[in-house]
């Protein structure tokens, strides 16, 4: 149903004057002018002209909505409902102040379904792409408690916590992926433009080359005449990496699996996906979730195959009566440190107090090794170009050598 209702509307671009008469102007999604025309004047303008937003040749034309608005939205919304603004008032007072045309249709559309009658979480459940299940349970559980401003609260720190771990991973992939991209770049712009030249001084020696020399020459005249084919085997491979990754569970589950033991980077992503555990659970048990539903909301959060496995079975473990720091310890996987604090939570009645603690330890912890990674990465990046570029020195440089030792 929501996907229809998402299809059947358009963009259109207003002109009118408001109540005061000032001349205002925007967009607002809806099925039809005379629609939106009806939309306008409720909010109190009055449309001079309304037609369809024309659409772009290629793509839609318009920003896409990010997980990082939303994590923003949220805290907007947050911060004015704690300062006792109106629901309705804080989505419109955020829709007309967002840059992003997309976020500000999607408010639009969320709003007109609260004036309508219908609850916030029923209206962001129309939207999944953007507000998963975990945000609008947390939302309906406010909504039920009558606790909207506070859950908000939560949610808003729950999002800008998991945009921030999100972005140190991503600096963490992106350093070993800069080296060996920079190292492709460099070797390959020596063998196609480099090498070539030295060849032609070669072949006047009339000598015979070395070992090393002619490996090295064989491999540029591969690269000039059969670079294309590289190029497509590398297109393809990524391709169909990335096909078996999101087609096939079993590889997938197995790429997540041997990542995790890569060295340096596997400690950090182990290091993350328990503190994505400890951040959803304290989130969601602190908002009234039930354990139970809490842990599958964690299993969904965290990011890796390994851990969401151990986590159903944790859950398994907690439906069946056992304690959750004895369900974490049976499950070899969470570090001593984080079952004991999960266990004095458990006897204190501070489960999501501990929870939230374990979840900032390692946040921090996460920040400082991808900083670690930095500074251990940056010599390594010298060695490794360092390696490239003087074998191919060295290579084309040693019958020159030779060459003198011969004359001397």
């Amino acid at each position: 149903m929501a996907k229809q209702l998402k299809s059947q509307q358009d963009t259109f671009q207003w002109v009118g004057v408001s109540s005061r008469g000032k001349k205002l102007e925007g967009e607002l999604s809806g099925t039809s002018i005379a629609l939106v025309k009806a939309q306008l004047r409720k909010q109190g303008i009055t449309p001079s002209k309304v037609k369809r937003k024309p659409k772009a040749l290629f793509g839609s034309g318009q920003k896409k909505i990010t997980a990082k608005d939303i994590a923003i939205l949220t805290r907007q919304l947050a911060t004015m409902l704690l300062a006792g603004v109106s629901l309705v008032q804080a989505i419109d007072m955020i829709a007309d102040g967002s840059e992003n045309p997309s976020v500000k249709n999607l408010l639009n559309n969320i709003g007109e379904e609260v004036k309508a009658g219908h609850p916030l979480s029923s209206a962001l459940r129309k939207y999944p792409k953007y507000f998963d299940d975990l945000y609008c349970d947390l939302v309906a559980s406010g909504e039920q408690s009558g606790a909207l401003d506070r859950i908000f609260d939560r949610v808003a720190l729950y999002k800008e916590k998991a945009e921030a771990l999100k972005s140190k991973i991503k600096k963490a992939l992106f350093y070993p992926t800069a080296v060996i991209v920079v190292a492709i770049i460099v070797t390959s712009i020596l063998l196609v433009f480099v090498v070539p030249q030295f060849k032609d001084i070669f072949d006047g020696f009339g000598a015979e080359l070395p070992a090393f020399t002619l490996m090295v020459i064989a491999i540029s005249e591969f690269m000039q005449a059969y670079w294309w084919v590289a190029l497509l085997v590398t297109v393809i491979s990524g391709y169909l990496f990335a096909q078996a990754r999101m087609r096939n569970k079993k590889f997938s589950d197995k790429v997540d699996a041997y990542i995790l033991k890569i060295p340096v980077i596997g400690m950090i992503l182990n290091k993350a996906a328990v503190a994505r555990y400890a951040r959803t659970l304290s989130t969601t048990f602190a908002a009234g979730v039930p354990l139970v539903d809490a842990l599958d909301s964690a299993a969904g959060a965290s990011g890796n195959a390994v851990y969401r496995d151990a986590i159903l079975e944790i859950k398994a473990e907690v439906s069946s009566g056992n304690p959750m720091n004895w369900a974490m310890r049976n499950s070899n996987i969470f570090p001593d440190m984080v079952i004991q604090m999960v266990a004095i939570g458990e006897e204190s009645g501070s489960l999501d107090d501990m929870l939230a603690k374990v979840a900032t330890i390692y946040e921090q912890e996460v920040d400082d090794a991808v900083d670690g990674l930095s500074s251990l990465l940056e010599p390594l990046i010298m060695s490794v170009l360092g390696v490239l570029v003087g074998g191919l020195i060295i290579a084309m440089y040693l019958p020159i050598f030779q060459l003198g030792n011969v004359v001397g």
